[in-house]
Formats: C-alpha cells, sequence, structure tokens
C-alpha cells in the first residue's frame, strides 16, 4: 500500500494488538471447534462426541541440547491447561546442513523418553535436513483428551476469584540462564552453589505443569488454568485477563520467587516477573475452593499459594506493592527479560 510504513518486529511472540487483528479475520465455519485461535488461549477445543479433543502447536526455536525433551513438555503443559490429559504427539525437526547423525539420534532420544515419562505415544512427523536453517527447529503438534464439559479455558477466569499459582518463578528463565552463561552470572557475582541448584530448577521441581493441572481439576471446581511462558508471570497474568475480560490483582508480597531466581535477577538487572516462567501454572477458583486445591496439590509434593484475585475490568492488572502498600499497574513487558537480556550485550566478559 502506498505511504504505508514497515514496522519491523522484534524476536518473540508476535505483539498482541497484531495477532488480535490477524486473529480476527480468521472465519467461524465449524460448529464443532468449541473453541479456536484466539488471544490468551494456548489450545484448540474440538467436539468429538462424549470426548473434547484438544490440539496445540508450538515450536521450539532456541538452541538447546534438550530441543526434542523441551518440545514434548511445553506442548504437553498447554493441552493440561485445557483440563485434558496428553495423549498424542507429532514432531517436525528442520535441522542445518552440519546437523550429524550422533544429534539426529539425540533428539529422537529426548523425545522418546519426555513422551514416556508424561504417558504420551509418539505417532509421526517430519525430518529434513535444510538450508533455511541455522540451529535445530523442533515443531510440535500435540493432541490430548477430555471428558465433554470437563474442559478448561484461559477465558474461564471470573470476576471474584482468587488467583493461585504453583512451584514459583521463573522456574525455566532462572535454570536457562544458569546453564547457558554460567560464567556471565560468576562474573556478576552470583555464588557456585546457586549457579548449580538453578541448573536443576529444570527438572526439579521441573517445567512441566500436566500434573499441576491434573491434580487441580481433579480436587475442585477450576474457572482457569493458564502456564505462563514467554514474558514471565506479568505477561501470563496480562493474558488471563485479556482473554477473560476481566481484572487482576496481585500481591507483589505473595508471589513466590524462587531463591535463585532472586539471586540471579538482582545480579544482572532483570525483573523476575518478566522472565520466562514456564513450571508456575496460573489457576482461577471461586475463594472457598483455594483450600481444597492447596491441600490437594501440596499432598502431591506441589507448592501452591494464593496471590491475589479477579477483580472488575474497568481495574486494570495491578499489583499492591510490598514497598507503598499501594495499588499501581502490574508492569508489562515487550519481550521475555530473557531475550532482552542475551541480545542486549549487558553479557560480562
Amino acid at each position: 500500500m502506498p505511504g504505508a510504513v514497515a514496522h519491523t518486529m522484534k524476536q518473540g511472540k508476535f505483539p498482541p494488538e497484531l495477532l488480535d487483528r490477524l486473529l480476527a479475520t480468521v472465519p467461524s465455519t465449524d460448529d464443532r471447534v468449541l473453541l479456536g485461535p484466539a488471544l490468551g488461549e494456548d489450545a484448540a477445543l474440538i467436539d468429538m462426541g462424549d470426548r473434547v479433543l484438544v490440539a496445540k502447536a508450538d515450536p521450539i526455536t532456541f538452541a538447546s541440547d534438550l530441543i526434542g525433551w523441551y518440545a514434548v513438555h511445553v506442548n504437553a503443559n498447554d493441552v493440561a491447561c485445557s483440563g485434558a490429559t496428553p495423549r498424542w504427539f507429532l514432531a517436525t525437526l528442520l535441522a542445518p546442513q552440519d546437523f550429524e547423525e550422533a544429534q539426529a539420534e539425540a533428539v529422537f532420544g529426548q523425545l522418546l523418553e519426555a513422551c514416556q515419562a508424561l504417558g504420551i505415544t509418539l505417532v509421526g512427523g517430519h525430518s529434513e535436513i535444510t538450508g533455511t536453517v541455522e540451529r535445530p527447529v523442533v515443531a510440535g503438534f500435540m493432541l490430548g483428551e477430555v471428558d465433554k464439559g470437563k474442559h478448561v479455558t484461559t477465558r474461564g477466569a471470573m470476576e471474584g476469584d482468587s488467583i493461585v499459582v504453583t512451584k514459583g518463578v521463573a522456574i525455566e528463565g532462572t535454570a536457562l540462564l544458569a546453564r547457558d552463561a554460567p560464567d556471565d552470572l560468576h562474573q556478576a557475582g552470583v555464588a557456585g552453589e546457586t549457579v548449580a541448584r538453578a541448573r536443576e530448577l529444570l527438572f526439579s521441581p521441573g517445567i512441566s505443569v500436566v500434573r499441576d493441572a491434573l491434580v487441580a481439576c481433579a480436587a475442585t471446581e477450576v474457572h482457569s488454568l493458564h502456564d505462563p511462558t514467554e514474558g514471565g508471570l506479568a505477561t501470563g497474568l496480562a493474558e488471563v485477563a485479556r482473554a477473560a475480560g476481566v481484572g487482576l490483582a496481585v500481591e507483589e508480597g505473595s508471589i513466590p520467587v524462587l531463591p535463585e531466581c532472586l539471586e540471579v535477577c538482582e545480579a544482572l538487572g532483570l525483573d523476575p516477573l518478566g522472565l520466562l516462567a514456564s513450571g508456575a501454572l496460573l489457576i482461577t477458583l471461586a475463594p472457598e475452593n483455594v483450600p481444597a486445591l492447596v491441600t490437594a496439590l501440596e499432598r502431591e509434593g506441589i507448592d501452591a499459594y494464593e496471590i491475589g484475585h479477579v477483580t472488575d475490568p474497568g481495574e486494570g492488572v495491578s499489583m499492591i506493592s510490598t514497598t507503598s502498600h499501594e495499588l499501581v499497574p502490574l508492569t508489562s513487558f515487550e519481550r521475555d527479560e530473557l531475550a532482552r537480556w542475551f541480545d542486549s550485550g549487558r553479557r560480562t566478559g
């Protein structure tokens, strides 16, 4: 279009405003689609009679020696956040021209190991060497199922709900920093013991929220489930508010920031609330059901914390500050703190 200004986008998710504009053009032509593409919703729901089929697609694009393992877990998380049990997985592996057979075997082994751990069957996919990528990319596609009427959506959050989060933040971002930039952390003054513990956060408490979601749905009636990922807990909360058309108010002092995360973020000048947060699960439900939920989760060894409540949409997404005790707008993050730090040239050495 003549006179149009080209806007180059930054690495990461598409901006919400662009996604909203694109998704508004998707036609609704099949009444069996209970939930199609929408902001804040990470999986599709399809009516299969007495069951609901849940479908999710998500790629892993960052360089990692655990790329196959990641692909299974991140896709399983979003299926579980629909109240469903992840069942079947397909993976497309695009590899650069210098990719070796041993690397392919490693990725395949990771896929099988992660599927086995979650009771998922690897049912297909595709693999190829291509000059269009400089590092491996695994695009995953997960299918799950849930009894009809038992599915959960992000948009189900209701005014008056309590907000509960499991485990703590930011599990994934802290672990990746410890694994990918240990020298930078040491030079920034982070103790070696902290770096070692942070590395293991990937597995304990881990980035999977499948068990968290299944336990929550079995314990009580939950109104919404959402796993905060890119952009951290703050972005996850904003996605819940946007999807449900509600406001949110959280207490800063109630948010469980893991000690390793706090030390790493303070050393690097990062905000824990904007750091990649896979492993935590956001749950909204009626306040009277919170004790039963927390008890059920803790019985399974999963820590859970009530951090706030759902409010009128006019109140926006806000936080009660620990220092001022005032209600302030929750910080929004244009991109994840992990990506910002790696791209900013702030790495030491």
